[in-house]
C-alpha cells in the first residue's frame, strides 16, 4: 500500500495541472463528432447505418502524423517569437477549433448531412492537430519518473472534457436545442487557450538542423528522421509489431464509439438519463479507473498493466449485451457503465504511457503522432463505419458480443511483445528493459 501511496506524489508537479487543462481540451472535441454527434443524428431520424458512416470524419485523428512534422518544427511567424513553438501552435489549433465547432452548431442535419459531415471533419482536424502539440508538450515537459502521472492527468483532463461534450451536451440538448449547445461547447475551448498562455514552453529544443536550412535539410530531419529513428531503434520487424498491437489494441472498445448512444435511446431511455448515467457516473468511474491504470502501471510495468487492463476492456462489453437483454433497467444501466468506465480509463491511461515511453524526446511530436494515428486505425476504418450496419444484422445482444471478441488480436499482441520487445529510452538507445511483473 505504501507504494501505491508513494507512486501518487507525482501530481502535486505544478505542471501537472496544467496537463489536466489541456487534457479537458483535447478531450472536449471528440464526442462532438462522435457519440454526442451520433445522439444528434439520432434524434434527426438518421438511420444506424447512415450513423455509422460518419466513423469517416475521423480521418484525421489516423492520418495527423502527415501534417505533425510542420506542427513539430515549422515556426509560426510573430507567434512563435511571442510564444514559443508548443504554446503559439496550441493557440492556433484552439482558435481552429472554436470556430468549426461554432460552424457544426449552425449546420442541420435534418436537411444537410453533407454540409454537417464537413463541419464535423474540420472540428476533427484542428481537433487532431491540437493533440499532436498537447501530447508533445506534456512528454517534453515532464520528466521520465513522472510520466505515467502524466498518463493518468492527461485522461482525467480528457474524461472531464468528455464529460461537458457528452452529459453536458446531451444534458443541455434536451433543454435549449442542439445548436445552442454546440455554441456553449465552442466556448469551452477557451480553458485551453487559457492553460496554454499559462504552460511553461518545454526546454528540449529540436533536432538541429543543417545550416543552410534548405527545404531538403527541413524534410530529412523533420519528416523522415522521426520515423527513421522510430524504426531503427527496434528494427523493422519489431516495430510493425508495435504499430499493428497499437491499432487492435482499443479495437473492441472503439467499436462502440459511434453506436453506444443510438443502443441507450433504442433502449428507452431519455437523453437526460443517458446524461446522468453514461455520462456523470461513467465519468467519476473512469477518473478513478485512469488513477488506478496510472498506479497499476508503476507497480507491474507497462506491459503487464497492458494485458490486464485489456482483458477486462473486452470482458466489460458483454455487460451491455446483458443490458440489451434486460432492457431499459437503472441498475443494469449502473452495472454497464461501471464495467465499461471503470476498465476503459485503466486501459486508457497504461496505453498513454507506453505511446509516450516510445518516444524519442527530439521528435516527440512526430512520433507521438505517428503512434497515435495507428491507435485504432483499423477499428476506424473497417469496424466503425460498418457498426451501424453489424448492429442491424446482429442485433445488439450479437453485436456487443462480437465487440469483445474484437479484444483478442491486440491480447496476443500483448503477449508476444512482452517477450520480445523492451521500452526504448526516451532519450536515446540503449532500451530499458519493461517489468515482466
Amino acid at each position: 500500500m505504501k507504494a501505491y501511496l508513494d507512486s501518487l506524489a507525482a501530481y502535486r508537479d505544478r505542471r501537472i495541472l496544467l496537463i489536466l487543462l489541456l487534457g479537458f481540451s483535447s478531450g472536449l472535441p471528440l464526442l462532438l463528432v462522435l457519440s454526442t454527434l451520433s445522439a444528434r443524428l439520432r434524434d434527426a431520424g438518421l438511420s444506424t447505418g447512415t450513423i455509422g458512416l460518419f466513423a469517416y470524419v475521423l480521418a484525421p485523428y489516423s492520418f495527423k502524423f502527415a501534417w505533425a512534422p510542420l506542427v513539430d518544427r515549422l515556426p509560426l511567424p510573430g507567434l512563435t517569437r511571442l510564444l514559443g513553438r508548443r504554446r503559439s501552435w496550441l493557440l492556433v489549433t484552439q482558435t481552429g477549433l472554436i470556430l468549426s465547432i461554432a460552424l457544426l452548431a449552425m449546420a442541420d442535419p435534418a436537411t444537410g448531412t453533407a454540409g454537417l459531415a464537413m463541419a464535423a471533419l474540420a472540428v476533427a482536424f484542428f481537433s487532431a492537430s491540437q493533440d499532436i502539440v498537447v501530447d508533445a508538450w506534456r512528454v517534453e515537459v515532464l520528466p521520465e519518473e513522472k510520466l505515467g502521472a502524466g498518463a493518468a492527468v492527461v485522461v482525467i483532463g480528457y474524461r472531464l472534457g468528455m464529460f461537458a461534450a457528452g452529459a453536458g451536451a446531451l444534458f443541455l440538448a434536451d433543454r435549449i436545442g442542439w445548436t445552442d449547445t454546440y455554441l456553449v461547447m465552442a466556448l469551452l475551448v477557451l480553458v485551453g487557450c487559457v492553460a496554454a498562455l499559462l504552460a511553461p514552453e518545454p526546454a528540449v529544443a529540436p533536432a538541429p538542423a543543417e545550416p543552410s536550412g534548405s527545404w531538403r535539410s527541413w524534410i530529412e530531419q523533420g519528416v523522415v528522421a522521426p520515423f527513421a529513428d522510430f524504426f531503427q531503434r527496434r528494427g523493422m520487424a519489431v516495430a510493425g509489431v508495435i504499430l499493428a498491437f497499437i491499432s487492435l489494441y482499443k479495437a473492441s472498445d472503439v467499436m462502440l464509439t459511434l453506436m453506444a448512444n443510438p443502443f441507450y435511446l433504442d433502449l428507452g431511455f431519455t437523453k437526460t438519463d443517458i446524461a446522468e448515467v453514461s455520462g456523470t457516473f461513467g465519468l467519476f468511474v473512469g477518473l478513478f479507473g485512469g488513477v488506478l491504470g496510472g498506479a497499476l502501471a508503476f507497480r507491474l510495468g507497462l506491459l503487464p498493466a497492458l494485458l490486464v487492463s485489456g482483458i477486462l476492456q473486452g470482458a466489460s462489453n458483454l455487460a451491455f449485451a446483458a443490458l440489451a437483454v434486460i432492457g431499459p433497467v437503472k441498475w443494469a444501466f449502473y452495472l454497464a457503465i461501471l464495467a465499461e468506465n471503470l476498465t476503459g480509463g485503466m486501459g486508457t491511461a497504461v496505453f498513454v504511457a507506453y505511446l509516450s515511453s516510445l518516444c524519442t524526446v527530439h521528435f516527440t511530436a512526430t512520433q507521438y503522432a505517428l503512434l497515435t494515428s495507428f491507435m485504432q486505425l483499423f477499428a476506424k476504418f473497417a469496424v466503425v463505419p460498418a457498426s451501424g450496419f453489424i448492429a442491424e444484422a446482429l442485433g445488439w445482444p450479437g453485436f456487443f458480443i462480437l465487440s469483445a471478441v474484437f479484444a483478442l488480436p491486440g491480447l496476443l499482441l500483448v503477449l508476444w511483445l512482452r517477450r520480445r520487445v523492451a521500452v526504448a529510452d526516451r532519450a536515446a538507445p540503449p532500451a530499458l528493459p519493461v517489468s515482466s511483473g
